[in-house]
């Protein structure tokens, strides 16, 4: 199984949404797991949690570094109180003035921290306080893949992690978007 794709996103999602409550839908959520989840101080910690494991079940995980990844975004979403499409949680912690690092949440010094970030324990740690930090509602089949793919443990080929490394200095620093050299220009 594929963690980064589509369909495992999308049944993270659906499993951080069945979480939360919502008094509009008259649903109750599980505050109960998503407290246990933000307590977690390791990776191992959160596989212990049933609502981790039944997102294993959902995904379809069967390797170790799967399980361990799963378990990583399902103790980060726990910390993610409100989804909103397109808020880039790399773009929400950068400078607003790239002209001023000063106006960032997440200063340089740290986000240079986040980006070489190889353990899943430190991925934890890093992804709680960045969440904290943004404070806002956040895009949460974004973050599901980015932290998914971010940890450089148990990988043997980290190009797609290392995309998506990029990818969050682009937003951090308001860069826009690269162009795919591939492409053909008229």
């Amino acid at each position: 199984m594929l963690l980064s794709n589509k369909e495992a996103i999308r049944q993270v999602v659906n499993w951080w949404h069945g979480l939360q409550p919502d008094p509009e839908r008259k649903q109750l959520g599980d505050r109960a797991t998503l407290a246990r989840l933000r307590r977690c101080a390791t990776v191992t910690e959160a596989l212990f949690e049933p609502q981790t494991q039944a997102l294993v079940h959902k995904c379809g995980a069967k390797k170790d570094s799967e399980l361990s990844r799963l378990a990583l975004v399902a103790a980060v979403l726990a910390h993610v109180r409100a989804n909103k499409t397109g808020a880039c949680m790399a773009r929400l912690i950068g400078p607003s003035d790239t002209s001023d690092s000063a106006t960032a949440l997440c200063k340089p010094v740290r986000f240079r921290r986040l980006l070489d970030m190889e353990t899943y324990d430190d991925c934890l740690r890093s992804f709680r306080r960045l969440v904290v930090m943004a404070g806002e509602p956040l895009d949460v089949a974004d973050l599901a893949r980015s932290v998914i793919m971010w940890p450089r443990e148990d990988t043997w080929d980290d190009l797609a992690g290392d995309q998506v490394r990029r990818q969050w200095v682009y937003n951090y620093w308001n860069a826009g978007i690269p162009e795919n050299s591939s492409e053909k220009h008229n």
